[in-house]
């Protein structure tokens, strides 16, 4: 396990990565510490407060301390930002801890943003090369990823949307997702609960049901509660995802390569998976685009399900640098186009970005020149 340097070092690697990021053309910006919870609520649901520390305002409502930086300051770009346009931040997020142990919940970040639609791909290969060569000499081990071949696979699925749109809200919790895929797909039971539900159905409305049950109890409406129990109903008779396509899903769920291989891999499986070739044209031109840049490429690690257990906006191409031995995790990023379109009330913009985690990073810097 690495190290956490002191604060104080860690606070001077934050300066010396920050002002790596102005000499490469960022605008340095500020963002609250406070922000409001309805922005995080509306774009992650309840899920976000088991990672956020939450408090309430007396004026402003329910707050939470900062858990990132990429959604304020989004914010003040789609507000009245210029394009394009590159930014830079440093400063304390704060998240949750499920157990005792190494990983700290108040941590400091540096980040580097870049808001350009001319060339996504291009501006993909600037930040990541830019993290690699921050990073350099330090045994860090980068991994790359692409979301939006997942997601594009997923979309082009022979089943309904109802289907479609469960499997993209899980996307970013893979237990939950594999066992939709699974279900769908006719390889697990459905839940013994919703069988049971549905043999009720099948003798009854949901309106019936409710009534039968007695007082009602809860935030939702009986309305809801009835449409839910149709959309069941409807989703109990669907067909399954044809085998063949499940198949592939399940072979891009676990497709780990080196990126040119990938890219090799994914080549073949388009022509029975059509929807994913705008994704994969894309990964090629960023191979190219970081090829250009001096990484290599040929042996630059990809793994197609990277960035599932991340924040929520990542759409497309993904990264992240470990330290040594594959802990724990330096450095992180990707891109967010879908994000600009949500906070950019109807404007939108290509967006990619990535945090640094300059602490631990300052431990591994100590312990390669071993003053640790």
């Amino acid at each position: 396990m690495i190290p956490a340097a002191s604060k104080s070092a860690g606070r001077a690697e934050a300066e010396r990565l920050f002002a790596a990021f102005q000499a490469a053309g960022a605008v340095p910006v500020e963002a609250d510490l406070l922000l409001l919870a309805e922005t995080l609520l509306d774009l992650y649901g309840e899920d976000i407060r088991a990672r956020a520390y939450v408090t309430s305002d007396p004026l402003q409502g329910e707050m939470m301390l900062r858990p990132d930086f990429t959604v304020p300051v989004v914010q003040a770009h789609m507000a009245d930002g210029a394009e394009p346009a590159r930014y830079c931040y440093m400063g304390e997020v704060f998240r949750k801890q499920e157990h005792l142990g190494n990983r700290a919940s108040e941590y400091l970040q540096v980040g580097f943003e870049v808001f350009d639609r001319d060339a996504p791909e291009a501006a993909d290969a600037e930040v990541f090369a830019l993290f690699s060569s921050l990073l350099a000499g330090l045994g860090a081990q980068a991994l790359t990823g692409d979301i939006g071949i997942l997601m594009a696979a997923v979309r082009g699925l022979d089943t309904t949307d109802r289907r479609k749109q469960a499997l993209l809200r899980h996307i970013w919790r893979p237990k939950r997702f594999r066992a939709l895929l699974d279900r769908f797909a006719g390889r697990a039971p459905m839940p013994a609960a919703r069988a049971a539900l549905l043999d009720r159905l099948a003798t009854g409305s949901p309106e019936d049901l409710i009534a039968a049950a007695g007082s009602f109890i809860g935030l939702r409406a009986p309305e809801d509660i009835a449409e839910r129990a149709r959309a069941l109903t409807l989703d109990a008779k669907a067909p399954l995802i044809k085998a063949p396509e499940a198949a592939l899903l399940y072979d891009l769920l676990s497709l780990q390569a080196p990126a040119r291989a990938a890219l090799s891999h994914l080549r073949g499986i388009t022509p029975m998976l059509p929807a994913i070739e705008p994704a994969v044209d894309r990964f090629a031109t960023r191979l190219e685009a970081l090829a250009a840049r001096g990484i290599a490429v040929d042996s630059l690690a990809f793994e197609a399900s990277l960035g599932r257990t991340s924040m929520e906006y990542y759409d497309g191409f993904v990264f992240s640098f470990h330290g040594p031995d594959g802990m724990p995790l330096l450095a992180s990023g990707g891109r967010y186009d879908a994000l600009t379109a949500v906070l950019g009330q109807g404007r939108s913009i290509p967006a990619v970005g990535g945090v640094i985690r300059p602490q631990l990073v300052a431990g591994l810097r100590q312990l390669c020149e071993g003053a640790i």
